[in-house]
This record gives C-alpha cells, sequence and structure tokens, in this order.
C-alpha cells in the first residue's frame, strides 16, 4: 500500500511539473531572444518572443487538461510573461531601432529608451491587473491589449522589416509611437475579444474550417506580413469594439420598455 501511494505521489509531481516545463521553455525563449537582439540578430530574436507566445498558450492547456492548476503555476507564468512579452519585446526594439534615435541628439535618445521603458512599465501593470482582476472580469473580453498580442505587434515590426531589409534606424519615428501605443493600450480600459468563448469541442460550420485554412496558407507564403497584420488588425480592434459597446449601451439605456 505504501508503494503505490508513493508511486501516485510521485505520478503527481511529475503531472504538477509538466505545466511548469512548458513555463520555463517560454521564459527561455523570452531570454534567448533578448540575448539575440544584444548580438545584433533580430530575426532570431523576432522568432524566439513568438516561440514563447506559442509555450505560453500551451502551459495553461496542459495544467487544464492534467487538472494540475496551482497558484504556484499562475504566478510562475506571469513572471515568465514579463521577461517574454514585457521586456523581451521592448529591447529587442530598442536595440534594432530605438537606440538610434541618439543620432538625432541626445534627447531624442533618451526618448528612445524612455519608450522602450513606457512600454515595460505597461506590461508589468497589465499583469499585475490581470492576476488580481482574473476572477471578476467577462472572459468573453480582455481588459487592454493582452501583452502576448502587444509582443507580437512590436517584435512583429522587426521580424516584417528585417525580412523586406529596413533598417531599424530608418524607421525609428515610427516604431517609437507603435511602441509607445502599445504599451498604452496593455494599460487601457479598451477591450479585446479574448476567443475563450469559442468550444473547440463542438462542431463549428463549415466556412470556419475554411478561414481556418486560408489562415494557415496566408501564414505560410510570408510568415512575417501575415503575423505582423493580423496582430496589428488585432490591437486596432480593440477601440472599435469598445466604441461599438458603449453605442449599445446607449441604445439600450435610451430605449423606453
Amino acid at each position: 500500500m505504501d508503494m503505490q501511494e508513493n508511486t501516485e505521489t510521485q505520478r503527481r509531481r511529475g503531472i504538477y511539473l509538466l505545466p511548469n516545463l512548458f513555463t520555463t521553455a517560454a521564459l527561455f525563449a523570452g531570454f534567448y531572444a533578448i540575448v539575440a537582439a544584444m548580438n545584433g540578430r533580430f530575426e532570431q530574436a523576432s522568432v524566439a518572443v513568438f516561440i514563447a507566445m506559442i509555450l505560453d498558450s500551451l502551459d495553461g492547456r496542459v495544467a487544464r487538461l492534467t487538472n494540475t492548476q496551482s497558484q504556484f503555476g499562475a504566478e510562475y507564468d506571469s513572471l515568465a510573461d514579463m521577461v517574454s512579452f514585457g521586456v523581451a519585446p521592448a529591447l529587442v526594439m530598442y536595440e534594432w531601432s530605438l537606440s538610434s534615435l541618439v543620432e538625432h541628439g541626445w534627447q531624442w535618445g533618451k526618448l528612445g529608451w524612455l519608450g522602450a521603458f513606457i512600454y515595460v512599465a505597461a506590461a508589468a501593470l497589465r499583469l499585475a491587473r490581470f492576476n488580481t482582476r482574473a476572477s471578476s472580469t467577462d472572459k468573453r473580453y480582455f481588459q487592454g491589449l493582452p501583452s502576448p498580442a502587444a509582443a507580437a505587434v512590436v517584435v512583429g515590426m522587426v521580424w516584417m522589416c528585417f525580412d523586406f531589409g529596413i533598417k531599424g534606424s530608418d524607421v525609428a519615428w515610427i516604431a517609437l509611437p507603435l511602441t509607445v501605443i502599445a504599451g498604452v493600450l496593455m494599460v487601457s480600459k479598451v477591450s479585446y475579444y479574448s476567443f475563450k468563448d469559442i468550444d473547440f469541442r463542438n462542431r463549428v460550420p463549415f466556412v470556419a474550417m475554411l478561414i481556418v485554412v486560408l489562415v494557415f496558407v496566408i501564414a505560410s507564403i510570408d510568415t512575417p506580413k501575415a503575423v505582423f497584420g493580423g496582430f496589428m488588425i488585432y490591437m486596432l480592434s480593440g477601440p472599435l469594439i469598445s466604441v461599438v459597446r458603449r453605442l449599445r449601451k446607449r441604445r439600450a439605456s435610451t430605449t423606453p420598455n
């Protein structure tokens, strides 16, 4: 009986370790992105952040499938997200583009790293707010731009421009406002669709399957442009959703009973 209990305990420890291994792998990808950017390998750095996004989406699903959710895992995931989607994208963008603003004067150089810091601080505030309000918000919508999506917009621009052969210094005046806007939207009250109400286990319309196939085809043709364009559309969709929801509330409040 004792041997059976010991085996069961070891099995449970192994299962609890599994989702945290995915989180650790995501953390490693984010750390590698920082190291690659410091060495001028910006394409590898951008891809590493997207790999971190994939791994980050898996750890929670693995935990739910194996019924191994824990407070430790949730906190560890947030810390890993801070590195992978907060610090890493800001440093990649700064090394690739924002650091070149110093060529226009030391004041502009300061503005470059301040823009990167605004993004990092916003990511930290976003994750802290998400942790404290996770149980009291509408699951269908995120309040503010999710940090992985913000990271995808920032490093997606780096990846796309690198693919086109565009230097970061040539688009620094675009990279700066894009980085700041992504940061501001993370801490805003703008609503973003979470896709959490979609049940992939039930039947879906045939058109939905065609759309999924089309997305994969477009992404395989030119991945950098498809990824950046897709996440840019998602970032812009938030303000549109917020406007539509406010208009509906106004109509509902003014409609007589």
